[in-house]
Protein backbone atom coordinates (compact mmCIF):
# COMPACT_ATOMS: atom_id res chain seq x y z
CA UNK A 1 0.00 0.00 0.00
CA UNK A 2 1.39 3.39 -0.99
CA UNK A 3 1.97 5.88 1.81
CA UNK A 4 1.57 9.65 1.56
CA UNK A 5 4.40 11.48 3.27
CA UNK A 6 3.44 13.23 6.49
CA UNK A 7 5.18 16.34 7.79
CA UNK A 8 8.27 15.68 9.90
CA UNK A 9 9.39 19.23 10.69
CA UNK A 10 8.56 22.78 9.65
CA UNK A 11 11.21 25.50 9.61
CA UNK A 12 10.94 29.26 9.25
CA UNK A 13 13.88 30.82 7.39
CA UNK A 14 16.07 33.10 9.51
CA UNK A 15 18.07 36.24 8.65
CA UNK A 16 21.84 35.78 8.31
CA UNK A 17 24.70 37.81 6.86
CA UNK A 18 27.16 36.08 4.53
CA UNK A 19 29.89 36.93 2.02
CA UNK A 20 30.98 40.56 2.15
CA UNK A 21 27.79 41.60 3.91
CA UNK A 22 24.90 40.02 2.01
CA UNK A 23 21.66 39.97 4.00
CA UNK A 24 19.70 36.83 3.23
CA UNK A 25 17.38 34.24 4.75
CA UNK A 26 18.62 30.75 5.65
CA UNK A 27 16.01 28.00 5.44
CA UNK A 28 18.37 25.40 6.95
CA UNK A 29 22.08 24.98 7.51
CA UNK A 30 24.77 23.23 9.52
CA UNK A 31 22.71 22.92 12.69
CA UNK A 32 20.21 20.71 10.83
CA UNK A 33 22.76 18.14 9.61
CA UNK A 34 21.99 15.23 9.04
CA UNK A 35 18.21 15.83 8.80
CA UNK A 36 18.47 16.94 5.18
CA UNK A 37 21.19 14.51 3.97
CA UNK A 38 22.45 14.79 1.18
CA UNK A 39 21.70 18.53 1.31
CA UNK A 40 23.62 20.89 3.55
CA UNK A 41 22.08 24.35 3.25
CA UNK A 42 19.43 26.42 1.48
CA UNK A 43 19.73 30.20 1.28
CA UNK A 44 17.07 32.62 0.05
CA UNK A 45 18.55 35.87 -1.29
CA UNK A 46 15.40 37.67 -2.44
CA UNK A 47 15.47 41.43 -1.92
CA UNK A 48 14.47 44.67 -3.65
CA UNK A 49 17.15 46.63 -1.78
CA UNK A 50 20.57 46.57 -3.53
CA UNK A 51 22.26 47.41 -0.21
CA UNK A 52 21.27 43.93 0.97
CA UNK A 53 23.13 42.03 -1.75
CA UNK A 54 25.46 44.10 -3.94
CA UNK A 55 28.62 43.46 -1.84
CA UNK A 56 28.26 39.87 -2.96
CA UNK A 57 30.48 36.89 -2.35
CA UNK A 58 34.09 37.77 -3.32
CA UNK A 59 36.73 35.13 -4.05
CA UNK A 60 36.40 32.11 -1.76
CA UNK A 61 37.19 28.36 -1.95
CA UNK A 62 34.92 25.31 -2.05
CA UNK A 63 35.74 21.63 -1.81
CA UNK A 64 33.66 18.47 -1.38
CA UNK A 65 30.26 19.91 -2.34
CA UNK A 66 28.00 21.07 -5.14
CA UNK A 67 26.35 24.51 -5.14
CA UNK A 68 23.11 25.00 -7.06
CA UNK A 69 22.10 28.60 -7.75
CA UNK A 70 18.61 29.33 -9.11
CA UNK A 71 17.85 32.92 -10.14
CA UNK A 72 14.26 34.15 -10.49
CA UNK A 73 15.00 37.84 -11.05
CA UNK A 74 18.22 39.81 -11.58
CA UNK A 75 21.73 38.73 -12.49
CA UNK A 76 24.61 36.98 -10.74
CA UNK A 77 28.07 37.47 -12.24
CA UNK A 78 30.60 34.73 -11.56
CA UNK A 79 34.23 33.85 -12.13
CA UNK A 80 36.53 31.06 -10.99
CA UNK A 81 40.04 29.64 -10.77
CA UNK A 82 39.49 27.62 -13.95
CA UNK A 83 39.21 30.82 -15.94
CA UNK A 84 35.43 30.74 -16.36
CA UNK A 85 33.53 34.03 -16.50
CA UNK A 86 29.88 34.75 -17.09
CA UNK A 87 26.53 35.45 -15.52
CA UNK A 88 23.24 33.77 -14.83
CA UNK A 89 20.03 35.75 -15.14
CA UNK A 90 16.28 35.43 -14.60
CA UNK A 91 15.18 31.80 -14.78
CA UNK A 92 18.71 30.39 -15.11
CA UNK A 93 20.41 27.72 -12.99
CA UNK A 94 24.09 27.13 -12.28
CA UNK A 95 24.99 23.69 -10.97
CA UNK A 96 28.61 23.86 -9.80
CA UNK A 97 30.48 20.79 -8.62
CA UNK A 98 33.41 22.03 -6.53
CA UNK A 99 34.90 18.55 -6.18
CA UNK A 100 38.64 18.65 -5.39
CA UNK A 101 38.64 22.42 -5.08
CA UNK A 102 37.69 25.62 -6.81
CA UNK A 103 38.02 29.30 -5.95
CA UNK A 104 35.24 31.49 -7.27
CA UNK A 105 33.20 34.60 -6.73
CA UNK A 106 29.49 35.35 -7.10
CA UNK A 107 28.29 38.95 -7.36
CA UNK A 108 24.50 39.58 -7.42
CA UNK A 109 23.55 42.62 -9.54
CA UNK A 110 19.75 42.74 -9.47
CA UNK A 111 17.50 43.84 -12.33
CA UNK A 112 16.74 47.34 -13.64
CA UNK A 113 14.47 47.97 -10.64
CA UNK A 114 17.08 46.80 -8.11
CA UNK A 115 15.29 43.53 -7.47
CA UNK A 116 17.28 40.36 -6.81
CA UNK A 117 15.56 37.01 -6.33
CA UNK A 118 17.37 33.73 -6.06
CA UNK A 119 18.24 30.68 -4.02
CA UNK A 120 21.41 28.71 -3.39
CA UNK A 121 21.32 25.07 -2.36
CA UNK A 122 24.38 23.15 -1.17
CA UNK A 123 24.53 19.42 -1.85
CA UNK A 124 27.11 17.12 -0.28
CA UNK A 125 29.34 14.78 -2.29
CA UNK A 126 30.11 11.20 -1.19
CA UNK A 127 33.68 10.48 -0.08
CA UNK A 128 34.40 8.68 -3.35
CA UNK A 129 33.56 11.83 -5.37
CA UNK A 130 34.78 14.61 -3.08
CA UNK A 131 38.05 14.95 -4.98
CA UNK A 132 36.57 14.71 -8.49
CA UNK A 133 37.43 17.36 -11.07
CA UNK A 134 35.32 20.53 -10.72
CA UNK A 135 32.67 21.23 -13.33
CA UNK A 136 29.95 23.73 -14.19
CA UNK A 137 26.53 23.23 -15.68
CA UNK A 138 25.08 26.58 -16.70
CA UNK A 139 21.44 26.04 -17.67
CA UNK A 140 19.59 28.88 -19.39
CA UNK A 141 15.93 29.48 -18.62
CA UNK A 142 14.77 28.31 -22.05
CA UNK A 143 16.58 24.99 -21.53
CA UNK A 144 14.53 24.12 -18.44
CA UNK A 145 11.48 22.02 -19.44
CA UNK A 146 8.04 23.20 -18.35
CA UNK A 147 5.14 20.86 -17.67
CA UNK A 148 1.50 21.88 -17.34
CA UNK A 149 -0.81 19.27 -15.82
CA UNK A 150 -4.54 18.92 -16.52
CA UNK A 151 -5.42 20.53 -13.17
CA UNK A 152 -3.45 23.69 -14.00
CA UNK A 153 -0.32 22.85 -12.01
CA UNK A 154 2.82 24.19 -13.69
CA UNK A 155 6.27 22.70 -13.04
CA UNK A 156 9.74 23.76 -14.15
CA UNK A 157 11.84 20.59 -14.15
CA UNK A 158 15.39 21.56 -13.20
CA UNK A 159 16.36 18.04 -12.21
CA UNK A 160 14.33 14.85 -11.95
CA UNK A 161 11.39 13.73 -14.06
CA UNK A 162 7.68 14.52 -14.46
CA UNK A 163 5.99 11.87 -16.58
CA UNK A 164 8.11 11.56 -19.72
CA UNK A 165 9.75 14.97 -19.20
CA UNK A 166 13.30 14.83 -17.88
CA UNK A 167 14.95 17.75 -16.14
CA UNK A 168 17.65 19.97 -17.60
CA UNK A 169 20.31 18.57 -15.22
CA UNK A 170 21.06 14.85 -14.99
CA UNK A 171 23.88 12.47 -14.11
CA UNK A 172 24.21 13.75 -10.53
CA UNK A 173 25.57 11.40 -7.83
CA UNK A 174 22.83 12.00 -5.26
CA UNK A 175 19.98 11.39 -7.76
CA UNK A 176 18.36 14.75 -6.97
CA UNK A 177 14.99 16.16 -7.87
CA UNK A 178 14.64 19.94 -8.10
CA UNK A 179 11.26 21.29 -9.21
CA UNK A 180 9.73 24.77 -9.25
CA UNK A 181 6.01 24.10 -8.72
CA UNK A 182 3.04 26.48 -9.05
CA UNK A 183 -0.42 25.25 -7.99
CA UNK A 184 -3.56 27.35 -8.63
CA UNK A 185 -6.11 28.01 -5.90
CA UNK A 186 -8.58 25.28 -4.97
CA UNK A 187 -6.40 22.49 -6.34
CA UNK A 188 -5.00 19.22 -5.06
CA UNK A 189 -1.63 17.96 -6.26
CA UNK A 190 -0.03 14.58 -5.59
CA UNK A 191 3.58 13.95 -6.53
CA UNK A 192 5.31 10.54 -6.43
CA UNK A 193 8.55 10.38 -4.43
CA UNK A 194 11.28 7.78 -4.12
CA UNK A 195 11.27 5.71 -0.95
CA UNK A 196 14.30 6.38 1.23
CA UNK A 197 15.00 9.80 -0.28
CA UNK A 198 14.83 12.93 1.86
CA UNK A 199 12.18 15.30 0.51
CA UNK A 200 11.40 18.91 1.39
CA UNK A 201 9.61 21.92 -0.05
CA UNK A 202 10.38 25.62 0.39
CA UNK A 203 7.43 27.96 -0.12
CA UNK A 204 8.24 31.09 -2.15
CA UNK A 205 4.75 32.50 -2.70
CA UNK A 206 1.17 31.99 -1.52
CA UNK A 207 -0.01 29.36 0.96
CA UNK A 208 -0.93 25.68 0.93
CA UNK A 209 -1.60 22.65 3.10
CA UNK A 210 1.26 20.15 2.77
CA UNK A 211 -0.01 17.62 5.30
CA UNK A 212 -1.24 15.18 2.65
CA UNK A 213 -4.44 14.71 4.63
CA UNK A 214 -2.59 13.82 7.86
CA UNK A 215 -4.11 15.31 10.99
CA UNK A 216 -1.02 15.42 13.20
CA UNK A 217 0.32 18.90 13.87
CA UNK A 218 3.85 19.54 12.51
CA UNK A 219 6.65 20.51 14.85
CA UNK A 220 8.04 24.06 14.86
CA UNK A 221 5.27 25.31 12.59
CA UNK A 222 5.84 29.03 12.90
CA UNK A 223 4.18 30.19 9.69
CA UNK A 224 0.82 28.43 9.54
CA UNK A 225 -2.59 30.05 9.56
CA UNK A 226 -5.54 28.65 11.47
CA UNK A 227 -6.56 26.53 8.47
CA UNK A 228 -3.23 24.68 8.41
CA UNK A 229 -1.85 26.52 5.41
CA UNK A 230 1.84 27.46 5.41
CA UNK A 231 3.30 30.34 3.44
CA UNK A 232 6.29 32.23 2.11
CA UNK A 233 9.77 31.52 3.55
CA UNK A 234 8.59 28.29 5.19
CA UNK A 235 10.35 24.95 4.68
CA UNK A 236 8.58 21.62 5.19
CA UNK A 237 10.62 18.44 5.67
CA UNK A 238 8.69 15.20 5.14
CA UNK A 239 8.75 11.73 6.61
CA UNK A 240 9.42 8.81 4.27
CA UNK A 241 6.74 7.68 1.84
CA UNK A 242 5.72 7.10 -1.76
CA UNK A 243 4.19 10.51 -2.51
CA UNK A 244 3.42 13.91 -1.09
CA UNK A 245 0.10 15.69 -1.24
CA UNK A 246 -0.59 19.42 -1.47
CA UNK A 247 -3.89 21.28 -1.20
CA UNK A 248 -4.36 24.97 -1.96
CA UNK A 249 -7.06 27.22 -0.54
CA UNK A 250 -7.95 30.63 -1.93
CA UNK A 251 -4.41 31.41 -3.06
CA UNK A 252 -2.03 30.15 -5.70
CA UNK A 253 1.09 28.66 -4.13
CA UNK A 254 4.61 28.42 -5.52
CA UNK A 255 7.34 26.32 -3.97
CA UNK A 256 10.63 24.56 -4.63
CA UNK A 257 10.40 20.78 -4.29
CA UNK A 258 13.76 19.15 -3.63
CA UNK A 259 14.74 15.56 -2.90
CA UNK A 260 17.86 13.42 -2.92
CA UNK A 261 19.36 10.09 -1.91
CA UNK A 262 21.02 10.27 1.54
CA UNK A 263 24.77 9.66 1.59
CA UNK A 264 24.93 8.46 5.19
CA UNK A 265 28.56 9.42 5.78
CA UNK A 266 30.24 11.54 8.50
CA UNK A 267 30.22 15.28 7.81
CA UNK A 268 33.16 17.51 8.73
CA UNK A 269 32.22 21.08 7.81
CA UNK A 270 34.04 24.36 8.21
CA UNK A 271 32.95 27.40 6.21
CA UNK A 272 32.90 26.68 2.46
CA UNK A 273 34.56 23.24 2.69
CA UNK A 274 32.77 20.01 3.60
CA UNK A 275 34.72 16.76 4.00
CA UNK A 276 34.33 13.54 5.99
CA UNK A 277 36.99 14.04 8.68
CA UNK A 278 38.63 16.87 10.61
CA UNK A 279 41.98 15.76 9.20
CA UNK A 280 40.69 16.26 5.65
CA UNK A 281 39.51 19.74 6.63
CA UNK A 282 42.91 20.56 8.09
CA UNK A 283 44.65 19.46 4.89
CA UNK A 284 42.24 21.48 2.74
CA UNK A 285 42.83 24.74 4.61
CA UNK A 286 46.59 24.16 4.75
CA UNK A 287 46.61 23.65 0.98
CA UNK A 288 44.62 26.83 0.53
CA UNK A 289 47.18 28.80 2.55
CA UNK A 290 50.11 27.20 0.68
CA UNK A 291 48.58 27.87 -2.74
CA UNK A 292 48.13 24.19 -3.64
CA UNK A 293 44.38 23.95 -3.07
CA UNK A 294 43.33 24.03 -6.73
CA UNK A 295 44.07 20.71 -8.45
CA UNK A 296 42.46 21.56 -11.80
CA UNK A 297 42.72 25.00 -13.38
CA UNK A 298 44.99 27.81 -14.37
CA UNK A 299 45.99 29.24 -11.01
CA UNK A 300 45.40 29.14 -7.28
CA UNK A 301 44.26 32.71 -6.74
CA UNK A 302 42.45 34.62 -9.50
Amino acid sequence: MEAVRSIRRVFQSKPVVEGAGVQLKRAFGSSEVPLFDPFLMLDDFRSDNPEHYRKGFPWHPHRGIETITYVLQGDVEHGDSMGNRGDITSGDVQWMTAGSGIIHQEMPRGDADGRMEGFQLWANLPAAQKMMAPRYRDVRSEQIPKVRLDNGVEIRVISGQIGNTRGAVGDIVIDPEYLDVTIPSGTRFTHPTKRGHNVFVYVIGGKADFSGGQQTAPKRNQNASGDGLVGNETLILFEDGDSLGVRTGKETVRFLLISGMPIGEPVAWRGPIVMNTQEELRVAFEEYERGTFVKHGKRQRP
